[in-house]
């Protein structure tokens, strides 16, 4: 697998993994009522599942890959670290991910900040907002304190890549295709740019 093609590689895992009633109606369901925590379950397991059918071993809460000497639901405090092949008993993660519950801008900040501190070939935030006009502001915010703080020589440097992910209820009714809003974060320039 291209680790260029990681981002893609992924969303197209997802998407195709939310498209099974098993994942898709209770996020549906959450995203629609408002319900975050439920939101964050479900969007989890179907994560740990696209993940799954990349051949990746995923390790989550409620979801315990027994890879490394200690078996954990949660590495690091991270939501959700992947790793790819490899015989190594402490390898580093392939991917990270944070699904962000919080409607705070700071917590949501947080996550990002948290997934940039951490070396892996694809890190991945999934937020929410309730309308899909509030996605835009989001991302705004994110660029200009948490991705700008980073610097211009230490931005440049970041392996990987970093995917912003908003689920947002007002798109609810183009479950899962319109649902998400996608972004990959262009190192050059400090952007978001959409996928």
């Amino acid at each position: 697998m291209n680790n260029n093609e990681l981002p893609s590689d992924f969303r197209k895992a997802l998407l195709e993994m939310l498209r099974d009633v098993r994942h898709a109606e209770p996020l549906r369901a959450a995203a629609l009522a408002g319900r975050l925590t439920p939101w964050t379950t479900a969007l989890t397991s179907a994560a740990v599942e696209a993940c799954q059918r990349l051949g990746w071993r995923a390790s989550a809460k409620g979801h315990h890959a027994e890879l490394l000497p200690v078996s954990r639901g949660e590495y690091l405090n991270l939501d959700v670290m992947a790793f790819g092949a490899g015989e190594s008993r402490w390898r580093f993660p392939l991917a990270v991910m944070e699904l962000e519950n919080q409607t705070r801008e700071d917590f949501i900040a947080y996550s990002l900040w948290k997934l940039l501190s951490v070396r892996a070939e694809l890190r991945v935030l999934f937020c929410y907002r309730k309308e899909a006009a509030e996605a835009g502001p989001l991302r705004k915010h994110l660029q200009e304190q948490v991705v700008e703080a980073l610097g211009i020589g230490n931005r440049v440097k970041l392996e990987g890549s970093t995917v912003l992910v908003i689920g947002r209820r007002g798109e609810a009714e183009t479950f899962p295709n319109g649902f998400f809003a996608w972004w990959e974060l262009e190192t050059n320039t400090g952007r978001f740019e959409s996928f």
